[in-house]
C-alpha cells in the first residue's frame, strides 16, 4: 500500500493539485496536513501556500515522516523552506488553540479509530473560520460516501461550505462553527 500512496497511477487517479485546489487552501495560510503520509500532497501544498504560507506535515507513523524528509533532501526540493513535520496522535494535536487557517485530510479520517475525537481536536487548533478539507477516494479499503463524511463533520461542529467531485472521490470544505 506504500507504493501506491506515491505512484504516478494514484497522482492521476487522485491528482494532488486537484484536491488543494477543492480545498480552500491559498497563498499564505498556515496549513496543518494531519496524516501526510510520506508526503504524496504535501509539496503540492507548499507550494501552493508559498513563502509567506507555513505548513505543518504530521503523521503517527514516524517511518512516513522519515519518507517525507527523504522527499524534502533531493535536489528539486530544496528552496522549498516553508515545511515543518512532527509525529503526533489526532487526539492530541502539539499546538495551540486557533492556530490554523486550514486543516487538510487526504484519504485519512476513516483511519482514526475515534474520529470525532479527532475533529474535536482539530476544531480546537483551527482558527475561527478556518478551512477543514476532507478528500477521499473510493479505492481506499474504508473510503466513506460523501454523506458519512458530512454527518461526522457536521456533529463535530462544522458547516459544510463546499462539495466538489464524485462518488470516486471527493472533496468536503467545511467553516469552523462557533
Amino acid at each position: 500500500m506504500t507504493y501506491f500512496l506515491d505512484s504516478n497511477l494514484r497522482r492521476w487517479l487522485q491528482p494532488p493539485a486537484k484536491m488543494i485546489l477543492r480545498s480552500g487552501i491559498k497563498n499564505g495560510m498556515k496549513v496543518l496536513e494531519l496524516g501526510c503520509g510520506s508526503g504524496s500532497c504535501t509539496l503540492d501544498i507548499a507550494r501552493v501556500i508559498g513563502e509567506e504560507g507555513r505548513l505543518y506535515a504530521m503523521d503517527i507513523q514516524p517511518l512516513m515522516i522519515q519518507k517525507l524528509m527523504r522527499k524534502l533532501e533531493k535536489e528539486e526540493n530544496k528552496k522549498i523552506n516553508n515545511i515543518e513535520t512532527c509525529v503526533a496522535s489526532a487526539y492530541e494535536l502539539p499546538f495551540e488553540q486557533d492556530f490554523f487557517d486550514a486543516v487538510f485530510l487526504v484519504d485519512v479520517l476513516q483511519e482514526i479509530p475515534d474520529a470525532a475525537r479527532a475533529l474535536k481536536e482539530i476544531h480546537r487548533v483551527l482558527k475561527r473560520e478556518g478551512v477543514l478539507a476532507i478528500s477521499e477516494f473510493v479505492i481506499d479499503t474504508d473510503y466513506p460516501l460523501r454523506k458519512t463524511t458530512r454527518r461526522q463533520c457536521e456533529r463535530a461542529g462544522y458547516r459544510l461550505v463546499r462539495s466538489r467531485g464524485n462518488f470516486l472521490s471527493y472533496t468536503l470544505q467545511f467553516a469552523k462553527s462557533g
